[in-house]
């Protein structure tokens, strides 16, 4: 059965996107700190707000993984070798690598998706909505059925690591119950992205709202946008409207 069959009973929702985007705390480049997980390198903000990506654990063959990590390995080698940092133009190479192989294989609904289980899809909106206003803001999110998006603000007294980690270890427990499966549920790594400027900021809520319709799903109903009772436009991107 396919993603959408499997969703086709699932009610429509529309999603709509901030009136007004004051709430954006865009932070001065000295409030950034670089963090290292080990795999990615990681921009982190007191008090920022972050476009995130994680993904169930076979949303990507591991071949493709490897693929990459190969390719990421070489570039980094290389700067190495010539005992220099990256430049500007290898971070956006393998940026690139990463994020265009990755979204590709996340649209296609490779792996089990069983995000696309409207009991497990639920699962991940409670996780979502728990802290909400208490640790973070939430702005956009999406639940994909194999991976999540989401745009939020984390308040000054918390990690993004530690937010995230509460999202995946929640949702990883009561999903492998509920499917009755062992084993690792996400992939250990994630993705994220601090916003700069008002303009990042509402790319990344268009890209949330707009991703089931990129990926082909047709009303698909774990999307939720701040303000989410403000119609959609033709064509399926929400309409950036003034504040009321």
């Amino acid at each position: 059965m396919t993603t959408k069959n499997r969703a086709s009973n699932i009610p429509d929702r529309s999603a709509g996107v901030p009136p007004a985007l004051w709430s954006a705390s865009i932070p001065r480049r000295d409030e950034v700190k670089i963090r290292n997980r080990g795999h990615l390198p990681h921009w982190e903000a007191e008090a920022g707000n972050y476009f995130i990506t994680f993904r169930l654990a076979d949303s990507i063959p591991q071949s493709v993984l490897k693929q990459i990590s190969s390719e990421h390995e070489s570039i980094v080698r290389t700067a190495r070798q010539l005992n220099r940092n990256l430049s500007p133009d290898e971070r956006k190479k393998i940026q690139r690598l990463s994020s265009k192989i990755t979204e590709h294989y996340l649209d296609q609904g490779a792996g089990a998706c069983h995000l696309g289980n409207p009991a497990v899809a639920d699962l991940a909106a409670q996780a979502l909505r728990f802290f909400d206003q208490k640790r973070y803001s939430l702005f956009a999110w999406v639940i994909m059925p194999n991976h999540v998006h989401v745009v939020a603000g984390i308040f000054v007294d918390y990690s993004l690591a530690s937010v995230v980690h509460s999202w995946k270890s929640f949702t990883a427990k009561k999903a492998n119950d509920l499917l009755d499966c062992q084993g690792a549920f996400w992939q250990r790594e994630y993705y994220d992205h601090l916003s700069r400027n008002e303009n990042e900021f509402q790319r990344a809520i268009r890209y949330v709202a707009d991703n089931p319709t990129k990926a082909g799903l047709k009303n698909w109903p774990w999307v939720w946008v701040w303000g989410q009772d403000i119609p959609i436009v033709a064509g399926g991107t929400p309409a950036l409207l003034k504040s009321r």
